[in-house]
């Protein structure tokens, strides 16, 4: 199991522009283990709730309701990712999950330091919701979005804009 301090010292690591980034979906062992559907969705309501409080929030509707839905879409965003049901399929509109959240991003401006917030603040929701999680588990999907994150940075100090390349692993099995 995992403790909080385990939780709060995953890695970060700097997005470089022009640097290609690699990631693997999280392992389906980390969906079982989070509590499935309800596990999932749980994490994913306490990080919004936090996001809702950070210096982020600017990036998402201020609307109750608007926020609402946010959640719930993105809760299945990562129910699926995980290796549970495919319940984001209708939203993805036949894309790759992946491919599709990364060009929603596209339509925002977002720095590095947002990406520190974004992560910071999964951190603290992990460290909530996970710790009767094996901390291999939590590191697997720590990896996921760690490096996945990377790829939502399109605006850089200089000012400029960049649209990072990705390869995906193919999924084991």
């Amino acid at each position: 199991m995992a403790t909080k301090r385990e939780i709060m010292e995953l890695p970060l690591s700097q997005v470089r522009k022009g640097e290609e980034v690699h990631f693997k979906n999280p392992p389906a062992a980390f969906f079982d283990a989070i509590g499935g559907e309800e596990g999932m969705k749980e994490l994913m309501y306490d990080f919004y709730d936090k996001i809702y409080e950070s210096a982020i929030a600017h990036y998402f509707p201020q609307d109750e309701a608007e926020f609402d839905e946010v959640k719930f879409k993105n809760s299945k965003f990562f129910i699926q990712i995980c290796g549970g049901p495919k319940v984001y399929e209708n939203e993805a509109k036949g894309m790759n999950l992946n491919e599709y959240m990364i060009r929603v991003h596209d339509n925002f401006s977002i720095t590095e330091s947002s990406r520190i917030e974004w992560l910071g603040t999964m951190r603290e929701a992990l460290a909530d919701k996970a710790q009767h999680v094996d901390i291999e588990l939590i590191k697997a999907f720590w990896d996921y979005l760690e490096h996945f994150s990377k790829l939502t940075v399109n605006t850089f100090a200089d000012g400029s804009t960049y649209y990072a390349a990705y390869t995906q692993a193919k999924e084991d099995g």
